[in-house]
């Protein structure tokens, strides 16, 4: 029998919470109700008082409520709620974990979910799972349920999915995870025009012994490899494609936020860093695009993806940024440069084929590094086999090391 957690703001939600619990239970496991509620007092009775949770992060359920600012108190118990549920997981006292939600209740939940580590099961059932909802999953693995009507009682469709929502839990807790071989976890950063490249080194560093994962650069994809770094799970970075920065820094579509480039870094995890795709911005369709870079250079990747040219002025920009992210690793990294291309489109004969930008961002990332950072370049195109199997083997020099 293993404890789920079942998290919610029982001063408005306390019957729906509870059956919750109840289907836990009925399904033999224990489930420990906590209360993250801010307004009236709990409505059911329950496990974990939301004194107890807010004292976790150092503050105080009297001044906290005495504001009567629903924003702020939401906003505090988003802080709380995560330092008291991982709390708890590290002590082993819960399994799992599963909420109800409008937009605060799923706002602090999620908020407690992000918390916790990749496999831990999470599921939270909402009446925003069918919008967006990066801002609530971010770069974790939670399990977003629609819950069709709103979660303000107990009627013929809400019974129904909640008791699909204890079961789900209840069964991602009793799962039994196959044992595989545990081989040493590099992560690599792959986009269509760096698959070449990533493909040979993931070859040749599998053949080693390792256990490669790839994730898309596509803004979640580098925030994900970005989580699962800082969770301790990872021997190596093959940092190959850095292009969510020039989305980041020029507007794109596809930007992973100011902190990519950092998890590494933190961790002391030997990596290596290539500027590949940094020769592109990322919009939609065609006419997605800003009316300010209608003269600027267009490659359609396909019907809904369109690429721009970075140019000279934004390459030494990016330069500067990625330098600057790197200048703060204390663990083993180099930088590795492929003179003659970033991508497969940035090759000479190709559309993004610009040589000045090019030399503008290698400039600036030279300019900007710590002298004891090495760089090494190559004069080749950054998907000739020569240039990943570079990549792989100084990845392993730099892992040897430590």
């Amino acid at each position: 029998m293993a404890t789920i957690a079942v998290l919610g703001t029982l001063d408005t939600k306390g019957v729906e919470h509870t059956f919750i619990a109840d289907e836990i239970r009925r399904r033999g496991h224990d489930a420990l109700l906590i209360d993250v509620g801010t307004g009236f007092p709990a409505t059911t009775d329950h496990d974990i008082k939301r004194e107890v949770v807010v004292s976790a992060a150092g503050l105080d359920m009297v001044s906290i409520s005495s504001s009567k600012d629903r924003g702020k108190c939401v906003a505090a118990m988003v802080k709380a709620a995560p330092v008291f549920l991982e709390q708890l997981r590290k002590e082993g006292g819960i399994k799992g974990v599963i909420s109800l939600g409008g937009g605060g209740g799923t706002a602090i939940a999620t908020a407690a979910m992000r918390a916790l580590p990749i496999g831990f099961p999470k599921l939270m059932i909402s009446t925003l799972a069918s919008g967006n909802t990066a801002p609530y999953v971010g770069s974790k693995d939670i399990v977003m349920m629609p819950s069709i009507v709103d979660v303000a009682g107990l009627n013929k469709i809400s019974r129904t999915l909640f008791s699909q929502g204890a079961a789900a839990i209840c069964g991602m807790v009793d799962i039994q995870i196959s044992s595989f071989e545990d081989k040493p976890v590099i992560v690599a950063s792959m986009f269509g025009n760096t698959t070449e490249c990533v493909g040979t080194a993931k070859q040749v560093l599998e053949k080693c012994g390792y256990e490669v994962l790839v994730f898309h650069s596509t803004g979640t994809g580098g925030r994900c490899m970005e989580s699962l770094i800082e969770s301790g799970m990872v021997a190596g970075v093959l940092d190959i494609t850095a292009t969510e920065w020039a989305d980041e820094l020029v507007g794109g579509v596809l930007a992973a936020g100011p902190h990519r480039h950092e998890a590494a870094g933190r961790a002391g995890v030997p990596t290596i860093i290539v500027p590949g795709c940094l020769d592109m911005v990322n919009f939609g369709e065609p006419d997605t695009v800003p009316l300010e870079f209608a003269e600027r250079s267009f490659y359609h990747h396909n019907p809904q993806v369109t690429l721009m040219r970075t140019n000279p002025e934004e390459c030494r920009e990016l330069g500067r940024i990625l330098a600057g992210k790197i200048n703060d690793y204390t663990a083993p990294v180099t930088v590795l440069l492929p003179l003659k291309a970033l991508s497969v489109i940035g090759a000479a004969g190709n559309p993004f084929h610009d040589v000045d930008a090019d030399q503008a961002l290698f400039d600036a990332i030279r300019m900007h590094l710590r002298k004891e950072i090495k760089v090494v370049e190559m004069d080749a195109e950054i998907n000739d086999s020569a240039f990943a199997r570079l990549c792989a083997k100084s990845l392993q020099d730099l892992m040897a090391k430590t």
